[in-house]
């Protein structure tokens, strides 16, 4: 079923499946095309309302009977790691990031799938083959990097990396793995915490982290990360106590797609 707003761009929902965070739910996703010249633009302004990108895609849970998914990100100007993500950062010093275009290498993909088969060997991206992946780094419409990580003391093996786009006000990790075989090093959380220097080096205030679920255990992590703000009821505001948040919404309590699509802010997307 389509919705759409007086202006561009179309909006869908997808049909309800299987939620991987989740036990027992079934997710729905709200999406729209990212496309053109304006997709830039498109993306910046979704992107603040809770929007994130997949390949020539931009997309929001909308499921009928939750809303459990709230996307997060870190003010940069107030973060300062805990003592355990200096620990993090201690631990990974040997690791050297370099930025690159959004091109796949045959290098990648190997550690890709070294990480699907360690950690989400049931998931939905586990048979993802060499084309499949190649797409979802290259097909990008937006500013896109993909940032390496490399250990010095490994010979320069490449070890993590993460698919990141570049937003007018933040960075947005729009996909990471990393070597399985190095799993007590936290990289997924050094990759955050390196993100969170990166933009203040840019000098840009947010990182965008993706969702945060309540009750989660993959997506806990993200929780413990400070100066954390969450998108609820259509703005951004400090997580306070994640133990505050539950995972049980009452169906009554969503709204209609149609009334969700017409919250959405939009921006100027005539060309000039």
């Amino acid at each position: 079923m389509r919705h759409t707003l007086p202006i561009a761009p179309q909006f869908y929902v997808t049909a309800p499946q299987g939620c991987p965070y989740l036990t027992g739910r079934r997710e729905r996703k709200l999406f729209t095309a990212l496309q053109g010249e304006q997709a830039e633009k498109l993306n910046n302004a979704l992107s603040k309302q809770g929007f994130r990108r997949s390949q020539n895609v931009l997309y929001r849970p909308s499921c009928t009977e939750c809303a459990a998914c709230l996307s997060a990100r870190i003010r940069v100007a107030d973060f300062a790691p805990r003592r355990s993500q200096k620990r993090v950062l201690k631990r990974n010093a040997r690791l050297v990031r370099s930025a690159r275009s959004a091109w796949a290498t045959e290098e990648q993909y190997a550690l890709f799938r070294r990480y699907l088969d360690a950690r989400h060997a049931d998931g939905g991206m586990a048979d993802m083959d060499v084309f499949e992946f190649a797409a979802m780094i290259e097909e990008t419409p937006v500013k896109t990097r993909l940032v390496e990580y490399r250990d010095r003391s490994r010979d320069d093996a490449l070890t993590a990396v993460c698919l990141t786009d570049i937003l007018d006000d933040g960075l947005s990790l729009v996909y990471s793995f990393f070597d399985p075989e190095h799993v007590k090093n936290s990289l997924g959380s050094y990759i955050i915490l390196d993100h969170v220097a990166l933009a203040r080096e840019a000098g840009l205030p947010y990182v965008y982290l993706g969702y945060w679920v309540p009750g989660s255990e993959k997506m806990g992590y993200k929780a413990q990360f400070p100066a954390l703000e969450v998108y609820v009821e259509g703005a951004w505001k400090p997580i306070g106590k994640p133990s505050d948040y539950s995972n049980q919404t009452h169906p009554l309590s969503v709204d209609p797609i149609a009334q969700q699509v017409a919250q959405i802010t939009l921006p100027d997307l005539r060309a000039g």
